[in-house]
């Protein structure tokens, strides 16, 4: 994982936070988070493609780089790894919240 990686996942948690505070004031805190969480995987899915493309390309012999599929084979990697983390925290927290006595 590089620096620029670090920077886009911190900037992308930053404004998931800061629209989830602003939603949350208004009322639609939920609607936020979910609509995150969905353009995460979104995400995710396209480098996947991406990277299964570059795969296809170079196995091919249309793309001679190994730099390019290394490249998009990392970006899809991060991404998922990114998106499992969250959504082990989510279920960690739903149980969580499933265990309260009231």
């Amino acid at each position: 994982m590089n620096i620029e990686s670090i920077k886009n996942i911190s900037s992308i948690l930053d404004n998931t936070y800061n629209g989830a505070v602003k939603k949350t004031n208004n009322g639609t805190g939920f609607e936020s988070l979910f609509q995150s969480a969905l353009n995460m995987v979104n995400e995710t899915d396209t480098l996947t493609n991406k990277a299964e493309e570059e795969a296809i390309k170079y196995s091919l012999g249309y793309s001679d780089s190994a730099l390019d599929l290394m490249v998009a084979q990392t970006k899809a990697n991060t991404s998922l790894q990114f998106t499992v983390a969250v959504r082990d925290k989510v279920l960690e927290a739903y149980k969580e919240i499933m265990n309260m006595q009231f």
